[in-house]
C-alpha cells in the first residue's frame, strides 16, 4: 500500500541527511458526519480492543496552520515499524462491516497524517527549521445499497458514506 511506500521514502530520506528531525502521526475516521481520533486512548487508558473512541468536538480553519482537529491525538514516532504498530493498534478502531459485495467493506473514510519538521545548521551557523505535512486519505467505497444488499443501519452508514465526501 501507499502508507507502508511513504513512510519508508520519508524515513530512508531524513536518515540520509545531518539535520534533526521529529515525526508526528495523527489518524482520524470520518463516519457518519463525525470526526473519530483512531489514535485516542480509551477514558480507562487500557487500550481496550473493543472500544470505540469518542467523536471529537471542533474543526477549524487557521491561517498558518491550516485545518485541524482540536484534541486530536498526536503521536511520535522513529521509524517505520513504529508507524506499521500505530497503524496496527489502531485498525480495531475503525468501522467496517459485511456485506453482499464485500466481507470486510470500510465504512468510514480516514486521513493518516505523517508531520516532519527538521533543524538544520547551514554552513554560516544559520538554523534552519522545516515543516512538511503528508495526508493520506483513505476513501471509503460507495456501494450500490441496493446490490450490497444493506438494510437498516447499514443503508444509512452507505448513504453516509457519500455525503460525508462533503464533509471531508
Amino acid at each position: 500500500g501507499i502508507i507502508p511506500r511513504a513512510t519508508q521514502h520519508i524515513f530512508q530520506h531524513l536518515q540520509s541527511r545531518s539535520s534533526q528531525y521529529t515525526v508526528n502521526v495523527t489518524y482520524l475516521e470520518l463516519y457518519n458526519e463525525e470526526l473519530i481520533d483512531l489514535l485516542a486512548t480509551d477514558d480507562d487508558g487500557s487500550g481496550g480492543v473493543n472500544a470505540r473512541p469518542t467523536p471529537l468536538l471542533i474543526c477549524y480553519d487557521d491561517s498558518k496552520k491550516g485545518v485541524t482537529v482540536s484534541g486530536l491525538e498526536v503521536v511520535s514516532v522513529r521509524s517505520p515499524e513504529d508507524i506499521f504498530q500505530v497503524l496496527e493498534r489502531s485498525a480495531h478502531k475503525r468501522h467496517a462491516a459485511e456485506t453482499l459485495l464485500n466481507k470486510n467493506s470500510s465504512r468510514s473514510h480516514c486521513i493518516f497524517t505523517i508531520t516532519v519538521h527538521t533543524k538544520e545548521i547551514t554552513a554560516s551557523g544559520e538554523e534552519i527549521t522545516r515543516a512538511g505535512k503528508l495526508n493520506l486519505v483513505d476513501l471509503a467505497g460507495s456501494e450500490n445499497v441496493k446490490r450490497s444488499g444493506a438494510e437498516g443501519g447499514r443503508r444509512k452508514e452507505a448513504a453516509s458514506i457519500n455525503s460525508s465526501l462533503l464533509t471531508l
